[in-house]
């Protein structure tokens, strides 16, 4: 089973040689990692280079944002099997994508997902929120619910059969994207209960600002798929960030392989 690894990014040579590491380092060594980078403008495109001769596909261009680059990402595959990584995100360790092929071998899947925790910025050993996502049911992004992206792995027919991600969002692409998949037309899914990345708190989706964007396109996103937005799910959905601030994985332990 052949992996394609997507990485977007833009000027973020202070955390991407991590996301590479963590991609070579895998146990399951049928991947490709594909990295499309927006045109950075600091000292990227040198880390980048440094690996040249393990990473499988790079492009340096201009782009109309993350799920722009990531749509290039996805032309780009020659995987069965699609995940994307941040730039700034890491596997949580080395047998992920191991693990993940095993859950697609076990039954025919569609999609497969994990759990996630959230680090400080300058250090991914210190958890400041762990998302344990739980399995799916029906309707249950209507209650808040949503797997984070980063963990999110499906089949690459999938992109071909019901679309790629919408480039007028700016945030909650990946939301719309799950929910057309998931709920719209849904997809297989299995739920892998372990802690599958460490991603680091930043980014546009973390400011007042961005939360008050993210959530016009939330509700964009449910009306486009043909959902009328729930009422509740604005505050239903801060309540199950709250349980997650108090959680913590059984396993803290980080590779030092990632930095």
């Amino acid at each position: 089973m052949k992996f394609s690894i997507i990485t977007a990014c833009l000027n973020s040579e202070d955390t991407i040689e991590d996301t590479i590491r963590c991609v070579l380092a895998q146990t399951h060594k049928d991947i490709e990692h594909i990295i499309v980078d927006g045109k950075s403008s600091d000292g990227t495109l040198e880390v980048v280079r440094k690996y040249a001769n393990r990473i499988s596909k790079f492009v340096s261009e201009p782009d109309k944002g993350i799920y722009d680059a990531m749509n290039k990402g996805i032309q780009l595959a020659s995987g069965q099997i699609i995940g994307f990584l941040n730039a700034d995100d890491v596997y949580a360790h080395d047998s992920v994508l191991a693990e993940v092929a095993t859950a697609f071998n076990t039954d025919h899947l569609d999609a497969v997902y994990g759990d996630i925790v959230c680090t400080r910025h300058k250090d991914i050993s210190k958890v400041v929120r762990y998302w344990q996502t739980g399995e799916y049911k029906p309707r249950a992004f209507f209650q808040g619910w949503v797997p984070p992206h980063p963990t999110f792995f499906c089949r690459k027919c999938l992109f071909q059969k019901y679309g790629a991600f919408n480039p007028k969002y700016r945030i909650a692409g990946d939301f719309e994207l799950m929910l057309r998949f998931i709920e719209k037309h849904g997809i297989s899914v299995a739920y892998i209960p372990d802690t599958l990345v460490r991603m680091r708190m930043a980014g546009k989706a973390n400011t007042i600002r961005g939360v008050i964007k993210g959530n016009a396109e939330i509700i964009d996103a449910f009306k486009v798929n043909g959902f009328r937005p729930p009422l509740d799910f604005f505050w239903r959905k801060p309540l199950l960030k709250v349980s997650q601030l108090v959680k913590r994985p059984a396993n803290q332990e980080t590779s030092n392989l990632y930095g």
